[in-house]
C-alpha cells in the first residue's frame, strides 16, 4: 500500500549497527518483502502483536513479523534490513520496554502509525511474586522479590487486557487506512468476543482448585495469576536469563512445601536447567506453561487461542481442578 519507498537516514543504519546485524531466516516477515505491496503494510515486533495484525487486517494486511519463530523476543537485535522494513511499512504494531531494539527503531522512524500496545491497556509493577502471598514460609526470613519490580509487559497472556489491546489497534487501523474500517470493526468485534469467551473458560476452569500458587521459570504470567484469584512463584524475574540467587531457591523449596505445589512450569524458548532442578530436589513434576511468545514445532497448537487452552489445562492439573 506504501508506494513511496523511502530512504533510510544515516542515523537509522548507524543504529541497526549497533544494534546488531541478525537475520531473520526462514520466517514470513523477511524484510526484503516488508513494504510498498498492494496491501496495508504492517511490521509486528512479535508474535502477539503479530496475531493481533493478521486477525484484525484480514485480507487488506500484509503481516511482517521482526521476531522468527523460536526466537526470545528479549533478545532480538535487528538487522539493517529489518530498520528498513519499518521505513517502508504503513504501521508498526509494538510493545515498548519489551525489546529494547525495537523501541529504538520505532523512535527514529518515520512510519505515520505507530501502535503501542502498552499504552493501549493498564501495565503494573510486578516482581518475581504476583498475585499474593504464597504463604506461611515468609515469616522465616525476610521475604523479598528476588528483582527489583519493573513494568510487566506480558498483558497478551490476559484475555482481558489482550481484548483491550485488540481494540486499540482496530481503531488505529480503521483511522490509518479508512477505505476498509468496516472490516476492521467487524474483525475487532468478533477477535474481542473470542478473547472474552477465552476469559469465561479460565474462570470456569480455575474457580474451584486445590491449590492456588504455581512455580515458573520467569515472572510472565502475573496478570494471568491477578485475574484468577493464582499466585505466581518465579524462578527468575520478569528476565527470563537473569539467574535466581540460592537463597530465592531455597525460598521457592520451602515455599513448594507449604504450600502444597506440584508442579514447576517452565517454557520452550529458554533452558529448563533451573526448574528441572528445583523440581528434582522437592520431588515436584514438570510441565510446560508457554509465555506465547512464538508460536513453533514444539508449541501446544497452532495460535494464541490454542496454546492458551493448552496452559489452562496445565494449571488445572497442576493446580488440582475440582
Amino acid at each position: 500500500m506504501n508506494v513511496r519507498r523511502r530512504l533510510i537516514p544515516t542515523a537509522a543504519i548507524a543504529a541497526a549497527t549497533a544494534l546488531g546485524t541478525a537475520t531473520l531466516a526462514g520466517c514470513s516477515g523477511d524484510a526484503a518483502g516488508a513494504g510498498n505491496t498492494s496491501k496495508f503494510d504492517v511490521v509486528a515486533s512479535f508474535y502477539p502483536m503479530a496475531f493481533l495484525a493478521e486477525r484484525i487486517g484480514g485480507d487488506h494486511v500484509h503481516v511482517t513479523t521482526l521476531t522468527a519463530p523460536g526466537q526470545e523476543p528479549h533478545d532480538l537485535e535487528l538487522s539493517t534490513r529489518q530498520i528498513a522494513s519499518l521505513e517502508e511499512s504503513d504501521a508498526v504494531l509494538y510493545l515498548k520496554n519489551l525489546q529494547p531494539s525495537v523501541d529504538e527503531a520505532v523512535a527514529q522512524s518515520p512510519v505515520d502509525t505507530k501502535i503501542d500496545a502498552a499504552s493501549l491497556t493498564t501495565l503494573e509493577e510486578h516482581g518475581n511474586e504476583v498475585g499474593g502471598h504464597a504463604a506461611e514460609h515468609d515469616h522465616e526470613h525476610e521475604h523479598g522479590h528476588g528483582e527489583e519490580a519493573g513494568k510487566d509487559p506480558h498483558i497478551w497472556l490476559d484475555p482481558v487486557r489482550y481484548a483491550q489491546v485488540a481494540e486499540g489497534v482496530g481503531k488505529a487501523f480503521e483511522k490509518a487506512d479508512p477505505d476498509h474500517a468496516a472490516d476492521y470493526k467487524k474483525n475487532t468485534a468478533a477477535l474481542v468476543k473470542q478473547l472474552n469467551a477465552l476469559n469465561t473458560e479460565f474462570e470456569n476452569g480455575l474457580a474451584h482448585t486445590k491449590g492456588k500458587v504455581f512455580i515458573t521459570t520467569h515472572a510472565a504470567f502475573g496478570y494471568l495469576a491477578e485475574r484468577y484469584g493464582l499466585t505466581e512463584e518465579a524462578i527468575n524475574g520478569l528476565d527470563p536469563e537473569s539467574e535466581p540467587s540460592a537463597a530465592r531457591v531455597k525460598d521457592l523449596e520451602k515455599m513448594a512445601r507449604a504450600d502444597g505445589v506440584s508442579t514447576v512450569f517452565y517454557e520452550t524458548l529458554v533452558s529448563d536447567k533451573t526448574a528441572k532442578t528445583i523440581a528434582s530436589d522437592t520431588g515436584l513434576k514438570t510441565d510446560v506453561l508457554d509465555p506465547i511468545e512464538g508460536i513453533t514445532d514444539h508449541s501446544r497448537g497452532q495460535d494464541y487461542f490454542a496454546v492458551q487452552r493448552a496452559n489452562l489445562k496445565a494449571l488445572q492439573q497442576a493446580l488440582g481442578a475440582k
